[in-house]
């Protein structure tokens, strides 16, 4: 079994047909434990409200992918035990502490973060953080 964490510019992909839905698909599949702090699911509700605004997206469909969501097979942990970590990395690194977020849950679970979102990966992937991050196409 594959243990990964997963952020939201993955999980959205699950739903909502984008590049990089069918790489983001497979981590569904049997073989992979998926975890994510629980600031995933605030952060879903955002990516979904900007489809509203931004893309039309009916508000009916959105329910229902947010209904699916959070269905879907991710252990959501609590983010309390993790800010400490992830304001350091967010210090060290010049990245958020919503990053930091998923960054330190992977150093505390000695996996990697998957993510689709370039900045991110393109902003670790020189630093001692690299062994836990995974760009969405990349097999784990």
């Amino acid at each position: 079994m594959t243990r990964c964490v997963v952020d939201a510019s993955v999980a959205i992909k699950w739903f909502v047909p984008e590049i990089h839905s069918d790489a983001a698909l497979r981590l569904r599949g049997e073989g992979y434990e998926l975890m994510a702090p629980d600031l995933l699911i605030p952060e879903i509700g955002n990516v979904l409200w900007k489809k509203i605004v931004r893309d039309g997206m009916k508000l009916g469909v959105a329910g229902e992918i947010l209904k699916h969501f959070l269905a879907s097979p991710v252990a959501i942990l609590p983010s309390m035990p993790l800010v400490d970590t992830a304001l350091r990395i967010a210090a060290e690194e010049r990245r958020s502490v919503y990053d930091g977020l998923y960054v330190a849950l992977a150093v505390l679970q000695r996996c990697r973060l998957v993510t689709a979102d370039r900045k991110l990966y393109n902003s670790l992937r020189a630093t001692r953080f690299a062994p836990h991050l995974c760009w969405i196409e990349e097999e784990l």
